[in-house]
C-alpha cells in the first residue's frame, strides 16, 4: 500500500493562508456556477478581488476569533433578497460548494467548525430575510 505524500495530506485549517486557500477555491467554483454564480456578476455585481479581503477577515473572526472585520452580512444579504430573491435552492448550493471545497482541501476540528458555522449562518440568514418580508421588520 503506497502512503500519499505530505503534500498531497490534508490538514486542519489553522492560519489565514488556510483561510484564504480555502476561500479562493471555494469562489473560483462559485463564480462559474450555473445557479447562483449571476448573483455575484448581474446582481450585486461585486468586485471579488477588492471583497476578498472582507471574506478573509470575517471567516478568520468565525473560525479563529480574531478583531477586524466590522461589517454586516446579514443586511446586505437582505438588500441582496430585495434585488432578486435568495431561494433555498442558492443556499443549498451555496453551501454543497462551500462544504465540497472544504473536504477537498481539509479535515479536522476547525474544518468540522467551519461546516457547522457554515449551517448556522444558512439558518440565520433564511430566518432573517423570511422575516425581512413581514411588515414592520426591524434589522
Amino acid at each position: 500500500m503506497k502512503i500519499p505524500s505530505e503534500e498531497f495530506m490534508k490538514k486542519d485549517i489553522t492560519t489565514t493562508d488556510d483561510i484564504k486557500m480555502l476561500l479562493d477555491s471555494f469562489y473560483a467554483k462559485v463564480l462559474k456556477d450555473d445557479l447562483i454564480a449571476y448573483f455575484f456578476h448581474d446582481v450585486a455585481r461585486i468586485n471579488l478581488e477588492a471583497h476578498m479581503p472582507h471574506l478573509y477577515a470575517f471567516w478568520n473572526s468565525v473560525l479563529f476569533g480574531t478583531a477586524g472585520y466590522s461589517g454586516n452580512p446579514m443586511l446586505k444579504h437582505i438588500e441582496l433578497d430585495k434585488k432578486e430573491p435568495l431561494k433555498d435552492i442558492h443556499f443549498a448550493r451555496w453551501q454543497k460548494l462551500f462544504f465540497e471545497t472544504i473536504d477537498e482541501l481539509f479535515e479536522g476540528k476547525t474544518a468540522a467548525l467551519a461546516k457547522e458555522k457554515a449551517k448556522a449562518m444558512d439558518f440565520l440568514m433564511k430566518m432573517k430575510i423570511a422575516d425581512s418580508h413581514k411588515s414592520g421588520f426591524i434589522q
